[in-house]
């Protein structure tokens, strides 16, 4: 018998579609159905229990997946529930990923892409409920849990990633030996970075790539080359992530949150302001971000990734040197070269 707790509305007109869908999803999780966005708006103000998931034809009568998907967005109490879109036409896919929706799942479906989709989907979910949870209890045991919570979230990224789940830890490390270098040997950022506080920006890196939460499998886990649509698709995990950092809590009074966003949605800034998503140059960019690129580009040149093989540490060196200046913070960058061994250590530590 399932948790009705995890319960899936597939959304469609076509009972055959309904029944397929149903068959490969009704072993792990309590499948509810309707055949139009009128049907499943009533039955989303009856349920026991709010689906983790909705699955979202998008032609059907009386009324069809857009009309549903905008009345979904207006309402408080349903604008949350991630919705994966079924559809045989992807001309419309960069709107409606821009409008809200989570993926997409093509007709005719593969069984293990569904199970993998609203599995990945639903765990995401689930961590963004007990997130929210944890922030409500404001208590000192919450906020112990929450830190808990968000590096597990971060690893639950990485995993979906197909990265070995080190990725986090890795780059939390390497912001954490900069900091220390640059107060130690006294550099012009030395006072500024006591006052973030190293320890807090460590704990912050962790959610660099949280808004990857919302970019779709097919898009993050392609093993080529992003075509223009699809990399200006992934370059909003960078806006997203600021977005669930602010539902999380107040960046205005968190000193951990707003490093949290500063980083997320400062990370791919460069310094000779050519970066995204505000296109920021030099000083512009929050310090703890212009840690983070760093850290996050050397470690995405030493590890392999789908798209593509992992380079040596001295020919990532190089590349970090090459972009002093350009890229990268050049006082950073050199605290960068005067560590590369502690950066190697860190690397070959945890693979």
């Amino acid at each position: 018998m399932h948790d009705n707790s995890q319960t899936v509305l597939i959304v469609d007109d076509e009972e055959t579609n309904t029944l397929i869908l149903e068959e490969i999803l009704k072993e792990k999780y309590n499948v509810i159905t309707a055949s139009n966005g009128k049907e499943a708006l009533v039955k989303l103000r009856t349920v026991d229990h709010l689906p983790k998931i909705i699955l979202l034809d998008i032609i059907m009568p009386q009324m069809d997946g857009r009309e549903f998907f905008d009345n979904l967005k207006k309402d408080k109490a349903f604008q949350k529930i991630p919705v994966i879109f079924i559809t045989v036409d992807t001309g419309s896919e960069s709107e409606l990923l821009g409008a809200g929706a989570v993926d997409f799942i093509n007709k005719p479906f593969q069984p293990n892409i569904v199970q993998l989709r609203v599995r990945n989907q639903i765990e995401l979910k689930n961590y963004s409920d007990n997130l929210e949870q944890m922030v409500a209890e404001k208590t000192a045991e919450a906020t112990k849990t929450l830190d808990n919570a968000l590096q597990g979230l971060a690893n639950v990224i990485e995993h979906r990633d197909l990265e070995s789940g080190e990725h986090v830890k890795r780059t939390q490390l390497y912001v954490r030996a900069l900091t220390d270098h640059l107060i130690e040997t006294n550099s012009i950022y030395a006072e500024e970075l006591k006052r973030l506080q190293p320890e807090i920006i460590m704990k912050s890196m962790a959610l660099h790539d949280v808004g990857k939460i919302a970019i779709p499998d097919k898009i993050l886990l392609k093993p080529g080359k992003l075509d223009p649509v699809e990399y200006d698709i992934m370059k909003t995990h960078t806006t997203k992530g600021k977005e669930i950092i602010h539902e999380i809590g107040d960046v205005k009074t968190s000193l951990y949150l707003k490093h949290c966003e500063d980083i997320c949605y400062g990370h791919h800034e460069r310094w000779d302001g050519n970066g995204y998503p505000q296109k920021l140059k030099g000083e512009e960019i929050p310090l703890t971000a212009r840690l983070a690129s760093l850290a996050d580009v050397y470690d995405a040149l030493i590890c392999a990734r789908v798209y593509k093989n992992a380079m040596p540490y001295e020919v990532a060196i190089g590349i970090i040197a090459e972009g002093r200046g350009t890229q990268f913070d050049p006082i950073i960058t050199d605290a960068v070269m005067e560590i590369q061994n502690k950066f190697k250590e860190i690397s070959q530590k945890y693979q």
